[in-house]
């Protein structure tokens, strides 16, 4: 069956970093896009980062130049990169397969000193 299942989520210090995985199953992952996406308490669920089946990117503007979203088609893994880390950037971060339209169950990102 199909899995997203996000990694990587921790506490972190402000300015550091953190490196987010997605290894996915049970579909044809280099056919997809795939997302990552992020939700803070009380806020609506935002993209983050979208690497195209071509690997093409494309960024919200709050983390342009901090973070980079990469994939490894062999490995059938998205990565999301988060360097220069901020309070705000605090959020359960999922991954999305657009090819299928699947959400991963999501991994807590928490920047706090």
């Amino acid at each position: 069956q199909v899995q997203l299942v996000e990694s990587g989520g921790d506490l972190v210090q402000p300015g550091g970093s953190l490196r987010l995985s997605c290894a996915a199953s049970g579909f044809t992952f280099s056919y997809s896009a795939m997302s990552w996406y992020r939700q803070a308490p009380g806020k609506e669920r935002e993209l983050v980062a979208r690497i195209s089946s071509g690997g093409r990117t494309n960024y919200a503007d709050s983390v342009k130049g901090r973070f980079t979203i990469s994939r490894d088609n062999a490995k059938n893994t998205v990565y999301l990169q988060m360097n220069s880390l901020k309070p705000e950037d605090t959020a359960v971060y999922y991954c999305h397969a657009g090819w299928i339209d699947y959400w991963g169950q999501g991994t807590q990102v928490t920047v706090s000193s």
